[in-house]
């Protein structure tokens, strides 16, 4: 009977154990406790909703800044030309567009120094040099853009096509938890205000090693957490009473904005994330204040 009981706990517990794998893991939306299937849908429509107002809510509820931050970003990747940059969670195209220009200004800026040295040439084999090498701005970069969101990405692709993007640009679907690329594929691997909204972190960070060449570089930008007390204290008060409102105002969404101003309060301090990313197979693994910690930029190589 004992024999009987014991079995019968063990299925009964079996049992509840596939119910819980076909319901979900338990994770968090915001402050609310969902499952992990609950959490990818309800992400999804947030970004759905707010892709058409998205640049213009980040201008407001950052006063800009967000600007900046984005440019320190492509300043300490410093790309050169020839770089294959993965842009994952990417979708309105912002570092897409940075990479492109920086990369563009380094091969201007190398043409230059390469007619300057070469003082003797004619007009013609000067201006034949130039032409030939204006059409390789990028000096065979790319950047491919992959977000989970048809909405984001189209909304990219509508910017690229305004500003006049197209050389050296991709865009794909794809979730950063299961990219849709091969192994040892990229040079650099950026994530901008994108990986506290994939569901699972660490396998975001797996796939982001996976996909990056040996010696390739990890960065992401991303709100962090404010060390200043009283800073802290002013934080919460803009982004709990002010962000939410701006949301309603300028997008018609306060939901969506109540949940991104949750999520950053959700997402793990640097030092939990620099160890994440640690555990991920990345070296020399560091993170970059800015603003106090308003946001930090981590960084780590495949070696």
């Amino acid at each position: 009977r004992a024999l009987l009981v014991r079995r019968g706990g063990a299925l009964r517990a079996l049992c509840g154990s596939v119910r819980g794998l076909a319901a979900g893991q338990e994770t968090h939306f915001g402050f609310q406790t969902v499952t992990e299937a609950e959490r990818r849908e309800k992400i999804y429509q947030v970004f759905e909703s707010v892709a058409k107002k998205y640049d213009i809510m980040n201008d407001s509820m950052t006063l800009g800044i967000h600007r900046v931050w984005k440019d320190i970003l492509m300043h300490k990747m410093n790309p050169s030309p020839g770089t294959l940059l993965l842009d994952v969670a990417g979708g309105t195209g912002d570092i897409a567009f940075r990479f492109i220009n920086y990369v563009r200004s380094v091969r201007e800026r190398q043409l230059q120094r390469k007619l300057k040295h070469h003082q003797n040439l004619s007009w013609q084999e000067i201006s034949e040099s130039y032409q030939e090498d204006k059409f390789k701005s990028l000096g065979d970069s790319q950047v491919v853009v992959c977000d989970i969101n048809k909405e984001m990405l189209k909304v990219g692709k509508q910017k690229a096509q305004h500003l006049g993007y197209s050389e050296g640009l991709s865009w794909v679907l794809g979730n950063a938890e299961e990219l849709p690329f091969d192994d040892d594929k990229f040079d650099v691997y950026t994530i901008a205000f994108g990986i506290r909204n994939v569901t699972r972190i660490d396998l975001a960070l797996q796939e982001a090693y996976r996909v990056l060449k040996p010696g390739g570089r990890f960065l992401c930008l991303e709100f962090s957490h404010v060390s200043n007390p009283l800073l802290s204290r002013l934080y919460d008060l803009y982004s709990f009473q002010v962000i939410p409102v701006l949301g309603e105002v300028i997008a018609g969404d306060w939901k969506s904005y109540q949940y991104l101003v949750e999520s950053i309060r959700r997402f793990p301090p640097q030092e939990e994330l620099k160890a994440m990313i640690e555990d991920a197979g990345f070296l020399k693994v560091d993170y970059q204040n800015l603003n106090l910690g308003i946001v930090a930029i981590h960084s780590g190589f495949k070696l």
